[in-house]
């Protein structure tokens, strides 16, 4: 597996959305969205797969990151909407998140990376009310890239370890 990039995971604590201005940015079938880079650990090429019987549909399974398990999230089945197809552009994007005694990483399965990006704090507007296609929680805001806008993710919501566990316990959408 090829490392594409990697942030300093030393940092004590991760910068509100509105003190945050790079993210990286991704895509979901034709839709972009974006990550603060504060959370990002690594990006790495579609690798080994081990799949996990009885798992909720949008966990994919585990890699093997340097001798640790790690779950593999697939953004698409997560947002309710079908699984992401793996193609040559297909990446996994290692999130490092803060539980309560240590920190956890997980994979997130993405369709493509495209860059990171510094959206200013007055180019970043609230998540909308309605219309989203993904749950609102999901959504911290609204970031403006020139003319267009770029769906910026609430990382502690989008995977929450928590739901994840209790979604995998109840045995819900599973495979």
């Amino acid at each position: 597996m090829g490392e594409l990039i990697k942030t300093d995971t030393a940092l004590e604590h991760r910068a509100p959305i509105a003190d945050q201005q790079q993210f990286l940015t991704f895509m979901l079938d034709e839709e972009m969205f974006a990550f603060g880079i504060l959370h990002i650990k690594e990006i790495l090429e579609f690798g080994q797969l081990t799949e996990v019987p009885r798992m909720p549909e949008f966990i994919r399974g585990v890699i093997n990151l340097r001798g640790a398990v790690v779950p593999l999230i697939d953004l698409g089945a997560r947002f309710g909407k079908h699984p992401t197809q793996v193609t040559r552009r297909t990446c996994i994007v290692i999130i490092e998140l803060d539980g309560e005694d240590e920190k956890h990483s997980v994979g997130v399965m993405v369709s493509a990376v495209n860059d990171v990006v510094e959206i200013p704090p007055d180019q970043i507007e609230p998540a909308p009310e309605f219309g989203a296609q993904i749950r609102t929680d999901f959504i911290e805001g609204m970031g403006k890239i020139d003319e267009r806008f770029v769906i910026l993710l609430n990382v502690n919501h989008v995977l929450s370890l928590d739901e994840i566990s209790n979604l995998a316990a109840l045995g819900r959408n599973t495979r």
